[in-house]
C-alpha cells in the first residue's frame, strides 16, 4: 500500500510549487524569491570580488574604457559623445537600475502599478495629484523641445540605448532586490523617462507656493495684519545681491485688473471657496548652501567653490559620483541616475553649483464650470470648452481605476470635488494649476554646457536654456572668476499676483510675458564683486528695489550666517571650508533666544523647570550632537508660536501657514501686539504670559527625553536616511547628527545636504566631496551605504580626477572594457 503515501507526497508537492509560485497578498511568489539560483540570495556581493569585465555593445563607435576605483566611482574615458553618454546610460543602470525607474514610475504617477492604492488609496491618490499637476503634460512637452535640438536628442538616444543594453542582458539572478520584493521586472527605457525624471526634480524643486494657504488667512485678516504677519521681505534679509546695488529699470509691468484690488483689499471676495483639508506639497526645505570666494580671500590666491544642496535622504542615494572624459572634455562631480550629464561638479577650467531659487512659478485658478460635466466653462463673459482627459491607472491587485480631468487655457483642474488632494473627502472650488514646468524646456542643454564650459562667458550661455525650477547657479574659474546668476525663465507679475487663489473666469490674471535672463537677480557679470565672495542659501534674491515683485517665502538666517563668515574670513583653505561647510551654529537662536530669556518670569519656575533653563543661559548657540540645549529651545520656540498663532490662526482646521521665525522675533518687541492675547481666555495676556506659559508646557516632554537619555540633539533629532520603499532593514536610522533648520550644517531628521562639494581651482584642481549613502543601489553590498557614517561625522573624501595614464593606480578596483 505503498501507493498512498506515494500520492500523498505528490499532491502535497504540487501544492507547494503551486504556493510558491503563486504572489500572497504583498509577498512576492516565495520559489523564485527563495530560488538559490535566482533569489535574494543572489544580491549578497563579495566582497572583494570584483574581476574585470569585457562587454561588447553593438551600438558603440569605438572603444571605451571604465575605470572604477575604491569608492565605485566610474571613471569614463570615451573617444566621442554617443560612446559617453551611452556608457553612462549602462552603468546607471548596472548599479542603480530599480532606483530610476521607481523615480519614473513616482513622476508619471504610476506607483499603484507596483505598489498597489496603499492604505486608504495613499498610493493611489499620489498618482492622481503626479498626473493632474501637469508632470505627463510638461514631460511631453519638454521632451519635444529637447529632441528638437541635435546635441540634447543625441544624449538622450545614446543614453537610453545604454541603459536598454544593460536590461536586455541583465540575467535573472542579477535582478536588484527590490524588483523581487514587488514581484515585477523592469521595462525597457526611453527617452520620456528620463524627461519624467528632469520634470520630477522641477517638481520637487519649484519653490513656494502657498496659495491655499494664504488665502485661508487672509479670509480671517484684515490687510494691515497680513502684511504685518506675511510681509514681503524681513528686514533682516541679507539678499544674493548685496542691497545696495542698483538695478537697471523694467519694462512697464503688466497692466493689474481693475478686479485685482478686490482679490486683495475686499477680503470677502473668495471667502466662499473651501479649500482641501491637505496639500501635497514638496519640503518646505528642499534648498541648498552655495558660496564662492575668489583668491584675494584664499590662502593661495586661487577661487573656491561650494556647493551642498539640501534634499531628502534616501537609499538608494538620489546622486551617482562619475568622472566623464573625451578627448574634447574631461567633468567630474555627482549625476542623477536617470539622466546623462553632470549635474554638479567641475571640469578642468571651470566649477559650478546650484541652490533652489524659491520662486513662485505655481499658481492656482478657481474655475466656474457650468455644469457637472465640464465640458464649459466661465471665462471673459461667455464660455468656453474645456479639454476632458480619461486617465487610466492600472492598480496592482485590483480593476483599474479611471479619473476624469478637465484642462482649462489656465491648465488641468488639479483639484476638485473627486480629487482633494489626500484621502478625505472635502468639496471644494475647483482649482485648475498653472505651473512653469507645464512649458516645453531644456534644461539638459545647460548641463551638456556647463560640463564643457571654459570661461564665464561659456557659463552665463549654458545657463540660459534653464527655465524651471528656479536655480542659482554658482561659477567659479582657475582664470580666478567668480559669478552667481538666479536663472530660470521667471513671470512678470504684479505685487501679491499669485500669492492666492485668483479667478479662473479672466484670461487678464494669466501671466504675461517672463522677466529677460539678463533682468533675473546676478552678481558678477562683468566682475568679481569688490567683498570677494558670492553666496546664496535659498534667501530672496534682492532688496525690494528690485524692479520685479519676486513673491515667495524665504528662510533668511543661513544666508546671514554664511554672509557673516565670508566677510570675517581671510587667507581661506579647503579645510576653512570643510569646517564651515559643516558649522552648526544657529544664527536664529542667537536672535531669538535673548529676547524669550528676558520675557520669561522666573519667579514662577520650579527646581526642574530652572535647571534646564540654566541650561539654555549657558548655551553656545551650537546645534552640535552632544548638546541638549537645542532640543529645549526647539520645543520652547515650537510651543510659542502654538501660544502666540494657534487660536488666531485656526480656520476651521483648513491648512495655513504660519509667520515666519523672523516675523515672530520682530512682533514680540512691538507694544500692544494683540495675537499675544488668546481670545479664548477671559485674560489679556501679555508678552511675558505667553512666553512662561510656552516654557513651562516644554518642560514635561523635556524632562522625559532627559531621564531617558535622548536629549542629546543627536538622539533627540534621531536622524535616518531611508530607503525609497520604507524598509527599515533596508535604511540607516538613530544617526546621532547635528545641525538643523536655520544653520549652515542644515541636517533635519530625514533631510538634509545629500552632496557636500569643495572645489579648490588650483592648476591641479583639489577636489573634495561626499554624500550620505553608497555608488551601489545593491543593499547587498558594502557600497550600498559605505559613505554615511564619514558623511554624519563630517568628513570629506578627496576626488580623483583620474588620468587614463594612472590605469595601472592602486586606486583601480576593476576595469570594465566596452567595446
Amino acid at each position: 500500500m505503498r501507493i498512498i503515501p506515494f500520492i500523498v507526497t505528490v499532491v502535497v508537492t504540487i501544492g507547494l510549487i503551486i504556493t510558491l509560485s503563486m504572489p500572497i497578498g504583498s509577498i512576492p511568489p516565495l520559489g523564485r524569491f527563495l530560488s538559490p539560483q535566482t533569489g535574494f540570495w543572489q544580491n549578497a556581493e563579495p566582497v572583494n570580488a570584483h574581476p574585470d569585465l569585457n562587454l561588447h555593445l553593438p551600438q558603440l563607435k569605438d572603444k571605451v574604457q571604465v575605470y572604477v576605483d575604491d569608492r565605485m566611482v566610474p571613471h569614463v574615458f570615451a573617444q566621442n559623445d554617443e560612446d559617453l553618454y551611452l556608457v553612462q546610460g549602462y552603468l546607471h543602470a548596472k548599479f542603480r537600475l530599480w532606483q530610476m525607474e521607481f523615480q519614473t514610475h513616482a513622476a508619471a504617477g504610476r506607483l499603484s502599478e507596483i505598489l498597489g492604492a496603499g492604505p486608504d488609496n495613499a498610493y493611489l491618490n499620489y498618482d492622481r495629484n503626479m498626473r493632474r499637476v501637469g508632470m505627463k503634460l510638461g514631460a511631453h512637452r519638454s521632451l519635444d523641445t529637447m529632441e528638437s535640438d541635435p546635441q540634447t536628442k543625441t544624449m538622450l538616444d545614446a543614453y537610453t540605448a545604454g541603459v536598454n543594453a544593460y536590461i536586455d542582458n541583465l540575467p535573472a539572478n542579477e535582478l536588484p532586490l527590490e524588483y523581487r520584493l514587488l514581484n515585477y521586472v523592469p521595462e525597457h527605457w526611453n527617452n520620456f523617462k528620463t524627461a519624467l525624471f528632469l520634470k520630477y526634480m522641477s517638481y520637487d524643486l519649484t519653490g513656494s507656493e502657498n496659495d491655499f494657504e494664504y488665502t485661508n488667512v487672509r479670509n480671517i485678516l484684515s490687510r494691515e495684519d497680513f502684511e504685518m504677519l506675511y510681509p514681503l521681505q524681513q528686514d533682516s534679509l541679507d539678499p544674493i545681491v548685496p542691497k545696495g546695488t542698483a538695478f537697471t529699470a523694467a519694462k512697464a509691468p503688466p497692466q493689474t485688473p481693475v478686479s485685482a484690488d478686490s482679490l486683495y483689499f475686499k477680503w470677502n471676495t473668495f471667502a466662499g471657496i473651501t479649500t482641501p483639508s491637505a496639500i501635497d506639497k514638496p519640503d518646505k526645505d528642499n534648498g541648498s548652501n552655495n558660496w564662492a570666494v575668489d583668491g584675494t580671500k584664499t590662502k593661495n590666491g586661487r577661487p573656491i567653490l561650494c556647493n551642498d544642496p539640501h534634499l531628502g535622504l534616501n537609499l538608494p542615494s538620489l546622486w551617482f559620483e562619475m568622472q566623464l572624459h573625451t578627448p574634447q572634455y574631461n567633468v567630474y562631480g555627482v549625476t542623477f541616475p536617470g539622466s546623462p550629464a553632470v549635474i554638479i561638479g567641475f571640469n578642468d577650467s571651470c566649477s559650478w553649483g546650484v541652490t533652489n531659487a524659491g520662486r513662485d512659478v505655481k499658481d492656482y485658478f478657481a474655475i466656474n464650470f457650468k455644469d457637472g460635466s465640464k465640458q464649459e466653462y466661465e471665462l471673459n463673459g461667455g464660455w468656453a470648452q474645456s479639454d476632458i482627459i480619461i486617465d487610466t491607472f492600472k492598480v496592482k491587485g485590483r480593476l483599474p481605476f479611471y479619473d476624469t480631468v478637465a484642462y482649462t487655457i489656465f491648465g488641468p483642474v488639479q483639484y476638485d470635488r473627486s480629487f482633494t488632494g489626500n484621502s478625505r473627502s472635502s468639496a471644494f472650488t475647483n482649482c485648475a494649476v498653472r505651473w512653469k514646468a507645464h512649458d516645453g524646456s531644456n534644461e539638459l542643454k545647460t548641463f551638456y554646457l556647463l560640463n564643457r564650459m571654459k570661461n564665464k562667458d561659456e557659463y552665463k550661455a549654458a545657463i540660459g536654456f534653464f527655465n524651471c525650477p528656479g536655480q542659482n547657479f554658482v561659477f567659479a574659474s582657475k582664470s580666478g572668476d567668480i559669478a552667481i546668476w538666479q536663472q530660470g525663465k521667471f513671470p512678470v507679475k504684479w505685487r501679491r499676483q499669485g500669492d492666492f487663489i485668483m479667478p479662473g473666469t479672466d484670461t487678464s490674471y494669466l501671466w504675461h510675458g517672463s522677466i529677460k535672463s539678463e533682468d533675473n537677480p546676478h552678481v558678477g557679470d562683468t566682475a568679481n564683486p569688490a567683498r570677494g565672495f558670492v553666496s546664496s542659501a535659498n534667501q530672496a534674491a534682492t532688496d525690494t528695489t528690485y524692479p520685479y515683485y519676486i513673491g515667495g517665502n524665504y528662510p533668511i538666517y543661513r544666508g546671514i550666517i554664511i554672509n557673516r563668515y565670508l566677510s570675517q574670513m581671510t587667507g581661506i583653505t579647503i579645510d576653512d571650508m570643510k569646517k564651515m561647510q559643516t558649522d552648526n551654529f544657529n544664527v536664529f537662536a542667537e536672535t531669538a533666544l535673548p529676547l524669550l530669556l528676558t520675557n520669561i518670569d522666573e519667579s514662577l519656575l520650579s527646581a526642574e523647570e530652572s535647571k534646564y533653563y540654566d541650561i539654555l543661559r549657558g548655551w553656545n548657540l551650537r546645534y552640535d550632537a552632544i548638546e541638549k540645549a537645542p532640543a529645549i529651545f526647539q520645543l520652547w520656540w515650537e510651543n510659542l508660536e502654538k501660544e502666540v498663532w494657534a487660536d488666531d490662526l485656526d480656520v476651521a482646521r483648513k491648512p495655513v501657514i504660519m509667520p515666519e521665525d523672523a516675523t515672530l522675533v520682530k512682533c514680540l518687541s512691538l507694544s500692544n501686539f494683540r495675537f499675544l492675547d488668546n481670545i479664548t481666555t477671559p485674560n489679556v495676556e501679555t508678552v511675558q504670559d505667553v512666553v512662561t506659559a510656552a516654557f513651562k508646557k516644554t518642560i514635561p516632554v523635556v524632562a522625559k527625553s532627559d531621564a531617558q537619555s535622548t536629549l542629546n540633539w543627536g538622539k533627540y533629532k534621531d536622524g535616518g536616511i531611508r530607503h525609497l520603499l520604507r524598509l527599515a532593514p533596508l535604511s540607516r536610522f538613530h544617526l546621532e547628527t547635528g545641525g538643523g533648520e536655520n544653520i549652515i550644517n542644515a541636517t533635519k531628521q530625514f533631510h538634509g545636504p545629500s552632496w557636500r562639494m569643495i572645489v579648490e581651482l588650483t592648476d591641479k584642481t583639489d577636489a573634495w566631496g561626499i554624500y550620505p549613502g553608497g555608488q551601489s543601489g545593491n543593499p547587498g553590498s558594502k557600497f550600498y551605504d559605505d559613505l554615511i557614517d564619514d558623511w554624519v561625522a563630517g568628513k570629506y573624501k578627496r576626488l580623483w580626477v583620474m588620468d587614463e595614464k594612472e590605469a595601472k593606480d592602486s586606486r583601480v578596483l576593476f576595469t570594465i572594457n566596452f567595446n
